[in-house]
């Protein structure tokens, strides 16, 4: 089995990436990536947990949304977990890790979620 092959088999057993809210999955990302590095006082289990959200929040950017804004919430993800670090020494970690989480979450939700969770028949949330 090639990698293609690969990627195909594990894409599809999966959930749908159009089903699960990349709002949530981001800020889980973000907030649990920081919690089990600091529990487990090895920063590259946090950014493995990290990673494995971003992946799978980029699935339901590309899904939706296309590669330009798949690449826009990526940059803005990562940039969410650089700017954590300085802005903690402002103001503590948890409150920057929890406000760099709630940037992305709005931002994912802003840009995918609201369309892909629209309910039905809510011409609030039904802009072209």
């Amino acid at each position: 089995m090639n990698l293609k092959e690969t990627l195909h088999s594990v894409d599809q057993q999966l959930p749908s990436p159009v089903r699960l809210p990349s709002a949530a999955v981001v800020a889980s990302g973000l907030i649990g990536g920081y919690a089990v590095a600091r529990l487990t006082r090895v920063r590259a289990l946090g950014g493995v947990v990290l990673l494995a959200n971003g992946v799978l929040a980029g699935r339901t950017w590309y899904t939706s949304a296309g590669p330009v804004t798949t690449a826009g919430l990526s940059v803005v993800y990562l940039a969410g977990f650089g700017l954590s670090h300085p802005l903690a020494k402002k103001i503590g970690a948890w409150p920057s890790v929890f406000g760099v989480a709630a940037v992305n979450a709005a931002a994912s939700w802003v840009l995918v979620d609201r369309h892909n969770f629209a309910r039905a028949g809510d011409e609030r949330n039904d802009i072209a």
